[in-house]
């Protein structure tokens, strides 16, 4: 389809088809025609798309455009060049660009879908499309949807000489990958199909396939098909084709059976259903009769009809589906939009089948034509009618002008009872065998006197010859037609045997199970016929175009032949005719080409005329009649009705629109000047107000506040001064607050003065309620102080601590030295490695020196001091003078060790003298006794008892006989052999 040349008849645009590209419709081209008003430049599909536009923004009120015209007249062409405008020049959101590509998008889907190439048109729409785009408050697209109307279904299976099936047929065979038509059962040869050679037409050489076919699968996916559903969409149309192919013959027994198993292998994969029982189906039909289910083989001719009902009814339902599909993502959705911003209007837009005459018309053309009918009707209302009866409710002054009407071919179809389509239906209804040479008959009976109805017997002579003994004529506005009565009546009735839908809605196909639903198969109820359907959303469709403003385009097929160029003019003189553009150039040239209550006109234009600004008080005519005045209107451009001012010239109008675009900059100063002033008093007081109550909150808050915390003060001091009373009596309501306070105030103040280390004894003094309690926390205070102490004190200084509180359990109140020692601390050993002697540390083998300190040794004999080292290992200690080993002590064989209670240093090891490896007791003197005997007590592993004595040391000498040291107190240490042969040790005393 090519486009277009154009012109005005009033404000209907009339377009005529070039037949070839013309360079005027670029985006500078919608740029130009964007916001001009209508008759300023040249006319053009844009002038009429950008007026409905600022109609609908301005005025707030729902738009559409009416397209109508013959098969190849453009229609489908002016429809995309309207949504295309709109999706230019409209303002875009984020979501609306997605809308936008949507909106675009849905056309070469419904095209490759629902058009076809006849011998009129190479892209003729077979199915009739009113789509709404629906637009926010600011004049952005937000939503769309479309109906649907009248599918040409039986073109699934049968065409005329020169025209084509469905272009998605053609486009997946030529278009489709090789996998994908392989996975399909699919050749690239439309010849093998049967349901796409009885055109003899499957190459065009104006379409491109291919390329149609790249073009169809971008759009579906930028729709929002999912890969599952375009898949379950592609099984589908290749379903069709193995339909077309399925063939019928005569089995064994004489039964009608399938003879392409191929085929029926492909049908049952593709279409997801049991491949036996869709043999069945396909051969035998079920009959239910008195209850009782029967099962019916099917001839020849029953078999091929059941076989192309079921491609017709799956093609037909898979396109609604699609439909459907589609409007799901032109849907308006809520949550990208706000509503509550301002309210939505509408454009719709009608781009359906034009009038048709074949050489041979069914069913379908009957349908089309009865469409177009009502268009026609709808037209003559809006127009050519309703403008002269609106002249003369209005008092204006008018002269008539005639013109056909054809309600009368109207009714002649759809009158109840009595029109054509109701007679199709009691006949298809009727009881017996009704056929369609009976409905014929029916309808020479009923419509016998009517002047536009012929058939061969009703007309005469002279036009008896051009209707056929099977045909009927319709004398239409655009002319007249014979319609074929063969298969009006299947057609119309459109049934599916019941044994065939029961095998589809079993069907695993997601599109299917959604197009053929279970409740099909048990419903009684009997479905309306096609023709029924069709008049019924006709009527729905008028009712939507009626409520909105229409805006028309007269589309003008200029030749038969498609070319381009060739202007025939008796075909386009009869499109002019019946299409009634001369009558409605008649009543525009002698009408008036703007009209608009007064109300609506005065509220418009009243800030041009001081008299009516800003509020006009009087009546509305005078009002009008007082702007026109001082606007300087001559009589002849203008006339008052009775409710409305009727404006004769578009440029009277623009002049006015021009004045009001002057006058807008002054009004919106004004506007803005009044809206500040407005605003910041209301801001004013509005903070005035607030001031005042938040002030008188804010008193009254405080003052609750004061009396609250008075009263919780005067509540507290009561029970405090009553717990007092009550504090020496067992808890109580009376004092259990006092007592409660009490507990928490010594708690507070045991948390704020609670001591801080081991050493810290302080301890706060409780109440007598909480002795007992004082002390088990003071119990627990000094044991957790006590842990958190030992995990932090190192390992040597464990040591250390555990040697100085076994000297601690030795010496503590026993020897006069010991408080001197404790702030010292115990050396590892008082010998460094360099003093011991080689021969010494190998005669100690693996037993490692702990501890090492000089002494000196008194013999038993004479009490001689002689210097020597004392070692301690693990298991013994040992005396050794230079180089030599002179006494082992072990241990075990140590029994007790004797001290005195004075601060010398002398210490005698105790051992038992039948131990022949021990000599004596021993008698030593060093300068760290303490330090000596802890670490000797330590190291050995059983308890070694210390004996503190105050006067003398008894020790054994020899085997029966002992030794004594005496203890005396002096100035200074001496150590000396007394006369009764005892050792004399004077020591001074520390602490006395």
């Amino acid at each position: 389809m090519r486009y277009r040349g154009r012109t005005y008849i009033g404000s209907v645009l009339v377009s005529v088809n070039p037949n070839k590209d013309l360079e005027i419709y670029s985006k500078a081209h919608m740029e130009r025609y964007r916001g001009v008003s209508f008759y300023e430049i040249s006319p053009h599909i844009y002038a009429v798309s950008d007026n409905t536009y600022r109609a609908m923004r301005t005025e707030r009120r729902d738009q559409c455009i009416l397209i109508s015209g013959e098969s190849g007249a453009g229609k489908t062409e002016a429809s995309k060049k309207i949504l295309q405008y709109y999706a230019t020049t409209c303002p875009v959101a984020d979501r609306m660009s997605t809308l936008r590509d949507c909106l675009l998008q849905s056309n070469p889907v419904l095209e490759a879908f629902g058009n076809a190439k006849t011998l009129h048109n190479d892209n003729s729409s077979r199915f009739g499309k009113y789509m709404d785009v629906q637009f926010d408050f600011r004049g952005a697209p937000i939503g769309g949807h479309i109906l649907n109307y009248l599918l040409e279904k039986s073109r699934v299976v049968h065409q005329n000489h020169g025209e084509r099936n469905f272009h998605i047929f053609y486009q997946l065979l030529e278009g489709g990958e090789q996998d994908l038509l392989s996975k399909l059962g699919l050749e690239r040869n439309a010849q093998k199909y049967q349901y796409l050679v009885k055109g003899c037409c499957p190459r065009v050489s104006s379409i491109n396939d291919k390329n149609d076919w790249r073009t169809v699968r971008k759009a579906l996916t930028v729709i929002g098909f999912h890969e599952d559903e375009v898949e379950d969409l592609l099984n589908i149309i290749a379903s069709v084709l193995h339909l077309g192919n399925t063939q019928f013959g005569e089995g064994k027994n004489g039964e009608n059976q399938i003879t392409t198993e191929p085929q029926l292998k492909y049908l049952s994969k593709l279409l997801g259903v049991d491949g036996a029982a869709l043999r069945e189906a396909l051969t035998h039909k079920k009959i239910t009769a008195k209850g009782e289910e029967m099962i019916s083989p099917l001839s020849f001719e029953q078999a091929v009809a059941a076989r192309d009902a079921l491609a017709k009814a799956v093609y037909g339902r898979a396109f609604t589906w699609l439909v459907v599909k589609i409007n799901q993502s032109l849907a308006f959705k809520d949550d990208v939009y706000n509503s509550s911003k301002g309210s939505s209007s509408v454009i719709g837009l009608l781009d359906i089948y034009g009038f048709e005459v074949f050489q041979h018309n069914s069913f379908e053309q009957f349908c089309i034509n009865y469409c177009n009918e009502k268009l026609q009707q709808l037209f003559i209302e809006l127009t050519l009618k309703s403008e002269q009866e609106e002249y003369e409710a209005e008092g204006i002054t008018w002269e008539p002008v005639k013109y056909f009407d054809n309600k009368i071919i109207c009714d002649l179809v759809e009158e109840k009872h009595k029109g054509l389509i109701s007679i199709l239906d009691e006949e298809c209804l009727r009881p017996g065998e009704p056929s369609d040479i009976s409905f014929l008959e029916k309808l020479e009976d009923t419509l016998g006197g009517h002047a536009h109805f012929v058939t061969h017997k009703l007309a005469n002579a002279k036009t008896r010859k051009a209707v056929s003994r099977e045909e009927f004529k319709l004398i239409h506005y655009a002319g007249e037609v014979n319609y074929s009565v063969n298969g009006f009546l299947d057609k119309n009735k459109d049934l599916l045997y019941r044994n065939l839908k029961e095998v589809i809605c079993q069907s695993a196909s997601q599109v299917l199970s959604q197009c053929f639903h279970r409740e099909e198969v048990t419903d009684q109820k009997r479905p309306e016929t096609a023709a029924t359907q069709f008049k019924n959303s006709l009527a729905k469709l008028i009712e939507i175009l009626m409520s909105k403003d229409p805006s028309y385009v007269r589309c003008i097929k200029p030749n038969d032949a498609k070319q381009s160029g060739r202007f025939d003019e008796a075909l386009v003189r009869h499109q002019v005719k019946y299409l009634g553009l001369m009558e409605n150039l008649r009543v525009r040239r002698a009408g008036f080409a703007y009209r608009r209550h007064y109300e609506t006109f005065l509220q418009r234009y009243k800030s041009l005329c001081p008299g009516t600004w800003p509020n006009w008080q009087g009546r509305l005519a005078d009002g009008v009649a007082t702007l026109v005045q001082h606007l300087g209107y001559k009589p002849e451009e203008y006339k008052l009705g009775k409710t409305k001012i009727f404006i004769r010239f578009p440029k009277t109008l623009f002049s006015t629109e021009d004045s009001l675009e002057a006058r807008r900059p002054a009004l919106v100063l004004t506007l803005q000047t009044s809206w500040r002033g407005y605003r910041e008093r209301a801001k004013y007081l509005r903070i005035r107000h607030a001031v005042v109550v938040i002030q008188s909150a804010w008193r009254g808050m405080k003052s609750r506040q004061r009396a609250r915390r008075r009263r919780h003060a005067v509540d507290i001091i009561r029970k405090f001064i009553k717990g007092f009373i009550y504090r020496h009596y067992e808890r109580c309501p009376e004092n259990e607050y006092f007592l409660d306070h009490q507990r928490f105030s010594f708690l507070m103040m045991l948390f704020r003065n609670s001591p801080k280390n081991v050493l810290d004894k302080s301890w706060p003094i409780p109440p007598p309620s909480l002795t007992e309690a004082s002390e088990h926390l003071c119990r627990l205070c000094m044991q957790n102080m006590m842990h958190a102490y030992c995990r932090r004190i190192q390992p040597e200084w464990k040591k250390q601590m555990e040697q100085k509180v076994v000297a601690s359990q030795i010496f503590k109140d026993q020897k006069d030295s010991y408080p001197q020692s404790v702030p010292k601390l115990f050396v590892a050993s008082r010998l460094n490695n360099e003093e011991f002697n080689l021969k010494v540390i190998q005669t100690l083998g693996n037993d490692k020196v702990k501890y090492g300190i000089e002494v000196t040794k008194y013999d038993r004999r004479g009490y001689k001091a002689r210097p020597r080292l004392l070692l301690l290992t693990s298991s013994f200690a040992m005396l050794v003078a230079e180089a030599k080993l002179k006494q082992r002590i072990d241990y075990a064989a140590l029994k007790s060790i004797s001290v005195s209670s004075l601060s010398d240093g002398f210490m005698v090891l105790h051992v038992p003298s039948e131990d022949n490896k021990q000599k004596s007791d021993v008698v030593l003197q060093c300068d760290h006794l303490i330090e000596v005997v802890t670490k000797l007590a330590t190291m050995a592993d059983k308890k070694i008892k210390v004996n503190m004595s105050q006067d003398s040391i008894k020790f054994a000498v020899a085997q029966g006989k002992e030794g004594v040291i005496d203890f005396t107190s002096g100035p200074e240490l001496k150590v000396a052999k007394g006369k009764k042969g005892h050792l004399l040790v004077t020591a001074p005393k520390l602490n006395p």
